[in-house]
């Protein structure tokens, strides 16, 4: 019996490659863009960072760990406003963030589950709102608080963020209601509850991550708000953080060291309020997005 066997310097058979796998050219060249795109996005935090630590005379320099010191963050706490700039933003963005998510919750439930008149001129105009620069809005929003007499008050800056957070909120809670079965409101309503007990009793606490994308974007869009806060507040004793770092530049130059100390110090809570809402954020969004 004859046996058969395989010819020489026949090429052997490729192992077939998986759907979705990637050959080592494209992991490599992946795994490069990543760390080059991490590197860009953390860079400027670790200048600022490491700046805020060095004396004012290797400000400007590349020497980050040259006579390391906290000089930066005690003057700029003994030296400064900045602990009442602090509690002005704390304030602000406190009353923002709540009276933000209050309103866009109520509102969102209201458009997703009720038919009344003026519904669909409210949808609108809640999505044109949010289609005008911040730079448009100054002008029309600046006359208007000043004739009510909200100008270098909290409560004009309250109502300010209030203007540019809820439209989108709203629009993105009604989407998450959407996504709860009415047959929750229609238990609520059998076992006697009103609207208003059905909401915030059975489909609020279902929209924990809704509430939780709602009360980020609120407190950042007032915590790192800029334009009006700079137009609207004066006097160092109404200042908010974003007001009172321009104190730290001027026409001849720029005090790096209490700059890039205070930036630091108005960070963390930002970052304190995303790990906060971190777990809820994609499913908020996500599911403020199916049916908004």
């Amino acid at each position: 019996m004859t046996t058969l066997t395989p010819t020489r310097g026949r090429r052997a058979a490729r192992t077939p490659r998986l759907r979705g796998q990637r050959s080592p050219l494209a992991s490599v060249a992946l795994h490069v863009t990543l760390i080059i795109t991490s590197v860009i996005a953390v860079f400027p935090v670790l200048w600022v960072l490491l700046t805020s630590l060095k004396p004012a005379k290797y400000a400007t320099t590349t020497d980050f760990f040259k006579e390391t010191t906290f000089v930066n963050y005690t003057n700029l706490i003994k030296d400064t406003e900045f602990v009442t700039w602090f509690g002005n933003s704390v304030l602000v963005a406190g009353l923002s963030t709540v009276l933000g998510v209050f309103v866009s919750a109520t509102t969102g439930y209201a458009v997703s589950r009720f038919r009344f008149p003026g519904k669909r001129g409210l949808m609108w105009t809640l999505l044109i709102t949010q289609m005008f620069p911040v730079a448009v809005l100054i002008v029309p929003i600046y006359n208007i608080m000043a004739t009510l007499g909200l100008l270098n008050q909290p409560a004009g800056l309250v109502i300010t963020y209030l203007t540019i957070s809820v439209p989108f909120c709203a629009w993105m809670m009604k989407g998450f209601f959407d996504t709860i079965p009415r047959e929750i409101d229609e238990s609520g309503q059998v076992d006697g509850l009103t609207p208003f007990g059905t909401f915030w009793r059975l489909v609020l606490p279902l929209a924990k991550p809704g509430l939780a994308v709602t009360a980020f974007y609120s407190f950042i869009t007032a915590w790192g708000e800029v334009a009006y806060a700079s137009a609207f507040m004066v006097g160092d004793e109404n200042l908010t953080l974003a007001g009172g770092l321009q104190k730290f530049v001027n026409q001849y130059g720029a005090q790096w060291g209490p700059m890039t100390a205070a930036s630091v110090l108005i960070a963390i809570p930002a970052a304190l309020v995303f790990l906060f809402a971190q777990k809820h954020l994609v499913t908020g969004m996500s599911a403020g997005a199916v049916k908004g």
